[in-house]
């Protein structure tokens, strides 16, 4: 009888041991991460299958054991996993909870247009009004992650950016948001430092004021779905005045009927406050520089002596 009791305990711990193994990694020194895709709807038990599949554990009913008895079964998520065979069963049933899935990195830069965007992220981004309200910015987006989803974030990004400071800056000086992004737009394109955009701001809004056109150029190169490029775009523009489109501010007053690019946040800023000033041109020098004059012969002079 001693013999036999022995011999069970024997057994018991063999079993437990080989159990045990099971929730161990399958190759403790691998380096090699693989993509391991949970799919929506999938449960606890398809889940386990995969990953044995996979060979990133040895048997799949051990997974699911642990899962149910520690109550996560149900919050195993859907997703783009990266997953090695140098982790153990509570490691991948962790990142699987936690829902730490694949993501994507992604650099919308200052200006960009919506098309542009759309050629950056591969997607087609099917929504009304989106220029101008997409907030440049680098993200992280999940693997697998769709246009409206992609929307979402960075329209999400641009209300917060949108502090509640500049939302009563903008309602106190009588202009809508969207009038300030249009102009937001416009400056982006056309200077790069925040005194500079401060200062063109400051031009553009007292020729509004005045019933001047605002003759801006980059609103030519969107007419012509064109990236404002100071060499590449010169000559097109120039050739682009006397297009009829709402867009042209040379030959409409007012703001175009909307943003031209997607601006950042100091090109914003400079929007709700412009710097006041005595000039009233400005023109952009292959270099990069901004020149500023007060009157149409300076700005001639100006003209003439860069381009």
């Amino acid at each position: 009888m001693k013999k036999y009791i022995i011999f069970i305990l024997l057994i018991i711990l063999i079993v437990a041991a080989g159990f045990r193994l099971t929730f161990l990694p399958v190759s403790e020194d691998s380096a090699e991460e693989v993509r391991f895709s949970v799919k929506k709807g999938e449960g606890s038990k398809d889940i386990a299958l995969h990953l044995e599949k996979e060979n990133l554990i040895r048997w799949a009913p051990t997974f699911r054991i642990y899962v149910l008895a520690r109550g996560i079964a149900s919050d195993l998520k859907a997703g783009e996993y990266l997953l090695s065979s140098s982790m153990d069963i509570p490691e991948i049933a962790e990142k699987l909870v936690n829902g730490d899935v694949l993501k994507i990195k992604v650099t919308i830069p200052e200006g960009f247009t919506v098309k542009q965007i759309e050629e950056r992220l591969g997607l087609e981004l099917s929504a009304d009004n989106l220029e101008g309200f997409l907030f440049p910015d680098t993200y992280q987006f999940y693997f697998g992650f769709s246009g409206k989803e992609a929307i979402e974030v960075m329209r999400d990004n641009f209300e917060k950016k949108l502090t509640t400071d500049l939302r009563e800056s903008i309602a106190n000086q009588g202009k809508t948001i969207f009038e300030i992004v249009t102009m937001a737009s416009l400056i982006e394109k056309e200077v790069k430092s925040l005194p500079d955009k401060k200062l063109v701001s400051g031009i553009l809004w007292k020729r509004l004021e005045i019933g001047m056109p605002l003759q801006v150029d980059a609103a030519l190169a969107y007419i012509l779905e064109g990236s404002w490029d100071f060499d590449e775009m010169r000559r097109e523009v120039a050739l682009a005045r006397d297009i009829d489109s709402s867009y042209n501010t040379y030959k409409y007053l007012g703001l175009p009927p909307g943003p031209i690019c997607n601006p950042g946040l100091d090109s914003i800023i400079a929007a709700v406050y412009p710097a006041e000033s005595d000039y009233l041109y400005y023109l952009s020098t292959p270099g990069g520089e901004t020149i500023f004059s007060k009157t149409l012969a300076e700005h001639n002079l100006a003209k003439n002596r860069y381009f």
